[in-house]
């Protein structure tokens, strides 16, 4: 399979478009723009309005003009480095020209008295009398003819002009392919746009403002080519994914229905839901790739346990994987009650099993008779070797790469996966980034968890919240403290805290207060964090977020300092740490004036809203795609032309149309699959291409 011989002129060296040498192509790559293809993609971010005016009465100084004259005196600088002037005439009125440093006869040559020329430039006061500096463009009338009444402006970069940039556009639009139509007729019908040739030269000649905003039909039409390429590639990975082949793994439900009658609560509609599709793509006989995104305290533990039950009631096994010893042993402890329920035989396996008692559990494990095992990546290690592992649930996305998740499907086989995020990610981010993946959404919260009242106070009131605090203590209440992220270094982090840790200890008194930080060796961690567990700390001091993963319902009060240092999606994390308990909670964020723009939306968003998804969506625009799952590791396409961020809703019409696309054309056999290939050939989507196999 090799790229369409249309496509060989984009493809092409720079230096043969007209006016681009070896030095301007240096130039052009700080653009990313390295071929012909890549100027179709570099849009416009502005117009200049080059429309004809009768005469400079027809502006309002400073703007740009374009205007015939009859050219009438000049008058040399009177001084060096003075001005030269030549009065001109329009329809109305004369104005001068003005020239400085012109070289030589230049200005005689150019504008000759007594004859006509079309100039076009900035119109600005000077002494109270508008005149025209260094014009743009000095055209003869009948060159001006053709002359665009909007000129795009591109984004600029060193050594190149904008002179230069629409040269080589014009160039490279002159090369475009007429290729047959990938987007879906009714949809291209009912949207109205262009045809792909006939947009990609609308946007390089915008007629007007209107025409460089995402809603343009132009637009919209290289936006949607963006996205339905970039969720053929997701959807061809999928479906990749899907033919390996997995296990029909079908429970009974005798055991779900043991742990169910036994809670206390009735599962949300969201958690119903949830099982069900994971009890659905478990039974199905390929293999589960599924993400489950639930808010701070949206119930993920127990849908992921009842998945881990169906693994158990079809005769297999089950893991589920934290990226923390913490967090794991936290896992197991919330899974354990539920585990009796049903009568599994549930294990904790970290790093710190050694010796007698981890060949104890690994023997076991092998035999089968664990039926489901918590641990930290410690799992991974070559000894550890499962009976019959059906299904793994992996928490928390970000730490594990698609590599680890393939080194966990290797052992077991064709082992389902289920990857558990409590991070709400904007619907229009998750499909870009977990495209490959089915997405299950838990947006209603479980009866029973108390609303967190969120108060916004100055560092300079310290005091208060102390005083405030030691109430709290003395009413048998607990606490969290979290110290301000500092950037430079985690020492510095660790001095924060340890005086921090220091101060309350002295206002509250001696063993009332425990701290941890990431420098702390596991065992002492554990141990402060038992402490804190049992209601022997009242107040826990804690450095990072990740430490603070606990689960302690009667902690109802969440102190975060300087909390205009943290990210909108942490400090939400935070806060879904209280109020998991009846009684009623508090989150007091420190915060250090004077606040920037930025900050004070942050932080006022949190006060008026516990919804994660809404959380998520506004920090999405306050940040941007890139910096909110972090660019280096987000994974998220780079887009030229799409905006995932304003343009979600034609992400998800991409999506459903991809997979449309693939289920009823798997090999792009089809005339509109073929058009789709020249698509993926066109944006650059090889990966993708060699997906469709040998096709």
């Amino acid at each position: 399979m090799s790229r369409p011989e249309a496509l060989f002129p984009l493809f092409a060296e720079l230096e043969t478009l007209p006016g681009v040498g070896e030095k301007s192509a240096r130039a052009f790559a700080a653009l990313d723009v390295v071929r012909p293809r890549d100027l179709l993609f570099l849009l416009p971010h502005s117009v200049v309005d080059r429309r004809r005016r009768d005469s400079i009465r027809d502006v309002t100084p400073p703007a740009i003009l374009t205007v015939e004259v009859e050219i009438g005196a000049h008058f040399p600088a009177r001084r060096k480095g003075g001005p030269t002037r030549v009065m001109v005439r329009d329809a109305l009125t004369e104005f001068p020209l003005v020239f400085f440093h012109p070289r030589g006869d230049w200005v005689q040559k150019q504008l000759p008295s007594g004859q006509r020329r079309v100039v076009s430039g900035k119109v600005e006061l000077f002494d109270g009398i508008a005149q025209m500096v260094h014009p743009d463009l000095i055209l003869r009338p009948e060159d001006a003819a053709d002359l665009p009444g909007f000129e795009p402006v591109y984004p600029a970069a060193a050594g190149l002009t904008q002179r230069l940039i629409h040269k080589a556009v014009q160039g490279a639009v002159t090369r475009l392919p007429q290729p047959p139509e990938w987007i879906d007729p009714h949809l291209l019908a009912r949207e109205g746009w262009p045809a792909w040739a006939e947009a990609i030269a609308a946007v390089h000649a915008p007629q007007g403002a209107a025409d460089l905003a995402p809603t343009a039909p132009a637009r919209q039409r290289l936006a949607y080519d963006e996205l339905f390429a970039h969720q053929l590639t997701l959807a061809l990975a999928r479906a990749q994914q899907r033919r390996k082949p997995g296990r029909v793994t079908a429970g009974h439900q005798r055991l779900q229905s043991k742990v169910l009658a036994g809670l206390p609560y009735r599962p949300t509609h969201a958690q119903t839901r949830a099982v069900s599709e994971i009890a659905g793509d478990m039974a199905a006989p390929h293999r589960m790739n599924r993400l489950l995104q639930g808010d701070v305290g949206a119930g993920k533990t127990l849908v992921a346990f009842l998945a881990l039950v169906i693994a158990v009631e079809a005769g297999g096994q089950g893991v589920m994987m934290a990226p923390t010893e913490i967090l794991a042993r936290q896992h197991w402890e919330g899974l354990r009650p539920l585990a009796e329920l049903a009568g599994v035989r549930l294990d904790l396996l970290t790093g710190r099993d050694k010796g007698a008692e981890r060949a104890a559990k690994l023997a076991a494990l092998a035999r089968g008779e664990i039926g489901i095992l918590v641990g930290t990546h410690a799992v991974f290690q070559k000894d550890v070797v499962f009976a019959d592992l059906r299904l793994a649930v992996i928490d928390e996305q970000h730490r594990f790469g698609v590599a680890q998740r393939m080194e966990l499907g290797a052992k077991g086989q064709a082992v389902d996966v289920l990857v558990m995020t409590a991070t709400p990610i904007p619907r229009s981010l998750a499909l870009a980034q977990f495209g490959d993946m089915d997405i299950s959404v838990l947006d209603e919260k479980p009866p029973g968890r108390t609303p967190v009242k969120t108060v916004l106070i100055p560092g300079a009131r310290m005091d208060e919240v102390v005083a405030h605090l030691r109430r709290a203590v003395a009413e048998g209440r607990q606490a969290y403290w979290v110290c301000p992220l500092v950037e430079e270094s985690e020492s510095v982090d660790l001095t924060a805290a340890e005086d921090r840790f220091v101060h309350l200890r002295a206002a509250l008194g001696e063993g009332v207060v425990a701290m941890v930080h990431g420098q702390m060796p596991a065992a002492d961690k554990d141990a402060a964090m038992a402490r804190f567990v049992a209601g022997e700390a009242r107040v826990l001091v804690a450095t990072t977020v990740i430490e603070v993963g606990v689960n302690v319902p009667n902690a109802s009060i969440m102190v975060i300092e300087r909390a205009e240092s943290f990210g909108l999606a942490q400090l939400h994390q935070l806060r879904g740490r209280v109020g998991r308990g009846a009684a009623d909670s508090t989150c007091l964020m420190l915060y250090q004036g004077p606040l920037g723009e930025t900050a004070r939306r942050r932080l006022q968003i949190l006060r008026d809203t516990e919804d994660g998804f809404r959380i998520a969506e506004e920090d999405l625009a306050i940040r941007g795609a890139g910096d909110l799952i972090g660019t280096a590791q987000s994974g998220l396409p780079r887009f030229r032309t799409a905006d995932p961020e304003r343009q979600a809703g034609l992400m998800e019409t991409a999506q459903s149309d991809a997979r449309a696309l693939l289920a009823t054309d798997p090999g792009l056999g089809s005339p509109r699959g073929q058009a789709a290939r020249f698509l993926l050939w066109l944006l650059d989507q090889d990966k993708a291409i060699r997906l469709i196999g040998v096709g």
